[in-house]
């Protein structure tokens, strides 16, 4: 699994660079533009007040660009890896949950069948060849058939632990790009305040335009962040609800499994 996170943080990475690139090329191109123009400060606030109201013929990609131009190749680019490497980590946590999903009901149902017609070893048989962590659960469990119920329930509590520890492997890196992408939204915004007042008193009056292409550039960068925390938000949450719904799985198979062993040992 972990060579899938690296894959998907490196392909996320080689996708943002690249867009990146564009974008630059297409702002350096911008200026020649202008010049061809015959109202550039007109057209430029045309096109501005277009982008936000959503009404312009670029498509929303570019438009994203822009954005991300305007709001400081520096910070922006720090949020957007925080998107990547947590979106990663999330689609990595969802197709290993996905993997570790299993039909308790119907390997509790082989597993005894497999008691009563093989013994221990053709059920330790069937849950080798299962995926998942249930499986692996019941295979340390029959491992120790031998040593009574007692230690097979021990060891089924504590390798459960163990199993449950590794679903929610992963879990703490997407918390800390929730946390750290609106922070570094907020820290953008702050150093764009203060370089907006540094204009101010470069110019030795408060222009509004000075004062609003300022503050609204510091914005982008804390638009950025609350996004990025809103999605990976998302996906941490789904994640968590995942892994509820296979640890109580786990619990109630585990249940129904020490039953099968004690009507298996009451026979012999």
């Amino acid at each position: 699994m972990k060579k899938i996170f690296m894959f998907l943080a490196v392909a996320g990475i080689m996708a943002f660079t690249a867009q990146n690139a564009v974008a630059q090329d297409s702002t350096k191109a911008a200026p020649a533009t202008e010049q061809a123009a015959p109202a550039p400060a007109q057209s430029s606030q045309m096109s501005s007040s277009e982008l936000m109201s959503g009404t312009s013929d670029q498509p929303i990609y570019q438009q994203i660009k822009i954005k991300f131009i305007e709001g400081g190749p520096g910070f922006m680019a720090t949020i957007i890896l925080c998107l990547i490497f947590g979106l990663a980590i999330a689609i990595e946590r969802i197709i290993y949950l996905n993997l570790a999903t299993t039909d308790t009901d119907k390997l509790v149902k082989k597993v005894d069948e497999a008691l009563n017609n093989g013994g221990v070893d053709a059920a330790k048989e069937i849950c080798r060849n299962t995926r998942g962590p249930v499986a692996s659960i019941f295979y340390q469990g029959l491992s120790r058939m031998d040593q009574g119920l007692d230690v097979v329930e021990k060891s089924i509590t504590s390798y459960g632990s163990v199993q449950m520890g590794q679903l929610e492997s992963g879990l703490t890196w997407i918390a800390l790009f929730i946390a750290l992408a609106p922070m570094l939204g907020f820290l953008g915004t702050v150093v764009g305040m203060v370089g907006a007042f540094d204009a101010i008193e470069a110019a030795g009056d408060i222009s509004p335009t000075v004062v609003a292409g300022g503050i609204k550039v510091a914005l982008i960068t804390t638009i950025g962040g609350l996004i990025v925390a809103i999605i990976l938000q998302l996906f941490y949450n789904y994640i968590v609800s995942r892994i509820d719904n296979i640890v109580n799985g786990m619990e109630n198979a585990s249940i129904s499994f020490v039953d099968v062993l004690t009507h298996f040992s009451n026979k012999k």
